[in-house]
């Protein structure tokens, strides 16, 4: 897939047009999804090669993206490893116990690649579907999997977790240490399974400060980046725009950027990193002629990076249109650079 329009963007390399694909394009938005789904608890379905093989090409058949990203949650690797974590409809991971202090670690394994078999099967799968569309393999970033280990779910302020942070820094260290060999070996996993691009998803990493990032976060980014050196990697924080240079010094080759902040001003902040965004996703509900002043906005705006791949500022909403979606990939597909 070297020659692919993902991978060459990811590489720097001016492209005819931007690539484009949207985080969480196989999910709640699609009533086919919803379909194959029911009945069926998330975790389970990321654990069937057969499923995960569907639903990650049921955004590439209906919409004809540029790239395919692998059907799998960012607490998979936790629970292969044998974290006691589900998935509760409206609610989102639940620990069911949370780490609070060092005598916790403990109950977080390193993971092989033996307990994640089933992902070997589901992207050796889809590398024999996709014909010429990339595969992009993904995780979740360890400030973000450990925020849900120590507070045992979603959480508004992240009080436990930044207490453990700043309180026992050695704890925190470690336990963050733990979770990105998990992490790192997770993706290792899809990359020699076949997958041709890489995604480290920070959800949570805007609830930090600049500082914080910067000592307790990043050296665990860079290290599972440093991990998965063969592909291009992408690296996406919520709420990063502050720290983005910090984002990009982690190392990989494209930094991801929500709607926040323009790609034009992104780029001057990280000169010579490939670009991801970042239509805003609750812009898909406005009219056409919003959409498509926006769509053409940011593709202007990513002409300022060296490489720029069309995406949302975050994940695809569950009451998005998809026809609205076919429209967005026409637009983009359509723009000469």
């Amino acid at each position: 897939m070297n020659d692919s329009l993902l991978v060459r963007a990811c590489r720097g390399e001016r492209t005819e047009r931007p690539p484009v694909w949207f985080m969480r394009q196989a999910g709640r938005s699609l009533p086919e999804y919803r379909k194959v789904r029911e009945g069926v608890p998330m975790l389970e379905s990321c654990r069937r090669p057969d499923m995960v093989v569907e639903i990650t090409m049921q955004p590439v058949r209906r919409y004809g993206v540029d790239a395919a990203i692998f059907f799998s949650d960012i607490v998979v690797p936790l629970r292969a490893a044998g974290v006691d974590v589900e998935i509760k409809p409206g609610v989102g991971p639940v620990v069911a116990e949370p780490v609070r202090g060092r005598s916790d670690l403990d109950r977080l394994p390193p993971l092989t690649p033996d307990d994640v078999a089933f992902v070997t099967e589901s992207v050796q799968g889809l590398v024999g579907e996709l014909g010429g569309t990339p595969l992009i393999g993904f995780a979740g970033a360890p400030f973000t999997l450990a925020s849900y280990l120590v507070e045992g779910g979603p959480s508004r302020h992240y009080e436990r977790t930044k207490a453990l942070m700043h309180s026992e820094p050695d704890t925190w260290n470690e336990l963050l240490a733990r979770v990105a060999q998990i992490t790192a070996t997770f993706l290792r996993v899809q990359i020699d399974a076949g997958a041709d691009v890489v995604q480290l998803f920070d959800s949570w990493a805007g609830a930090l400060s600049r500082s914080e990032y910067e000592r307790y976060v990043l050296p665990h980014s860079a290290a599972v980046l440093a991990e998965v050196t063969d592909v291009p990697r992408i690296h996406f924080g919520v709420g990063t725009s502050e720290f983005l240079p910090l984002i990009a010094e982690a190392g990989a080759e494209v930094v991801g950027v929500d709607w926040r902040l323009p790609l034009d001003e992104a780029a001057r902040r990280v000169p010579g990193a490939s670009l991801q965004g970042n239509l805003d996703p609750a812009l898909l509900l406005a009219d056409w002629t919003v959409i498509e002043a926006d769509v053409d906005r940011i593709v202007g705006e990513g002409r300022a990076a060296p490489g720029h791949v069309f995406n949302l500022g975050h994940g695809v909403l569950p009451s998005t249109d998809p026809d609205v979606l076919a429209r967005v990939v026409e637009r983009v597909q359509r723009v000469a650079s």
